[in-house]
């Protein structure tokens, strides 16, 4: 009887130190993956770099030392957000005035994984094309492509966009979803406006496209609505600007957080997620091949 009651309790016994053990495993392995991953381009982050000469004539387009193209971005103000009445729309647009006090550049392109790798050594991306944009790049990741290409040029100017100045250039003077009209769909319904200028669910064919195939906005920024979404500077702040009682200048987010902002959807969206006023958050250590980002450079010192 007593041999019984020992063979009786073995098997549960066993389980429940395998239920106890399994999850500190993983969580052991999840840990050693992420150290990986923030390790992944220390070697050449560590490596030495030879100053390129830049000279930029001030208001005018560039080309920088690895081929990324800028153009410039006048000062000026816009209504950031939706319209309650806009399809698609989400809570988290809550439609207010902002001031862009600062002129700045801004990346014609998504940064490509051909630049990517020209400064970062590693093509991370899980779709290979030297013109494609990069992908399976993280907000940490991006924020260590910027300090390094600032390092190679010199200075600090280099920098990611924050959440307000990506919608005032995607919007380019612009009021509607897009900046080729309105939005007249969802999903991977057939939008004749998103389907001039982006890359979305209803035409890539799943998969993301050569950057700048697509018609420019009025400041010629191409891919600002699919191909990749785009990551921001900002920390993410649900009421952005509900509770304030006049114009923002120059907001930036908050400064911490745990969520990071990107913008602008990509090649596996639905065409409600293209908006210029469409707001997504995700840690800053996620990477994923729909999510890359391209670089703003300020005027002066930031």
């Amino acid at each position: 009887m007593k041999k019984s009651w020992k063979k009786t309790l073995r098997v549960p016994a066993v389980l429940a130190i395998l239920c106890l053990l399994v999850p500190f495993a993983g969580i052991q392995i999840y840990k050693i993956y992420k150290s990986r991953q923030h390790r992944i381009y220390d070697r050449t982050l560590k490596k030495p770099v030879v100053r390129a000469k830049l000279e930029i004539e001030v208001g005018k387009p560039f080309t920088n030392s690895i081929g990324m193209t800028f153009i410039y971005i006048p000062a000026g103000k816009f209504m950031m957000g939706s319209p309650v009445d806009e399809l698609g729309r989400d809570e988290f647009e809550y439609q207010h005035e902002v001031i862009i006090s600062k002129g700045f550049y801004l990346q014609t392109t998504e940064v490509t994984q051909q630049q990517w790798t020209a400064v970062m050594e590693l093509n991370p991306s899980k779709i290979i094309g030297d013109d494609h944009p990069v992908e399976q790049v993280s907000w940490l990741d991006c924020r260590q492509f910027v300090k390094r290409l600032n390092r190679m040029e010199g200075g600090n100017r280099y920098r990611l966009p924050t959440e307000a100045e990506w919608e005032y250039a995607c919007r380019a003077g612009t009021e509607t979803a897009f900046y080729s009209g309105n939005i007249s769909a969802t999903g991977k319904a057939y939008d004749a406006n998103l389907d001039r200028v982006g890359w979305y669910r209803g035409n890539s064919e799943n998969t993301s496209h050569s950057a700048g195939q697509k018609h420019p906005n009025a400041w010629g920024l191409l891919d600002m609505h699919g191909n990749v979404w785009e990551w921001c500077q900002d920390g993410w702040e649900p009421w952005y600007g509900k509770f304030q009682n006049g114009p923002l200048s120059d907001p930036k987010g908050p400064r911490k957080g745990v969520f990071k902002v990107y913008r602008g959807g990509s090649w596996f969206s639905g065409a409600q997620y293209h908006r210029a006023a469409d707001r997504m958050r995700a840690r800053p250590d996620t990477r994923s091949y729909g999510i890359g980002f391209r670089v703003a450079r300020s005027e002066y010192a930031y």
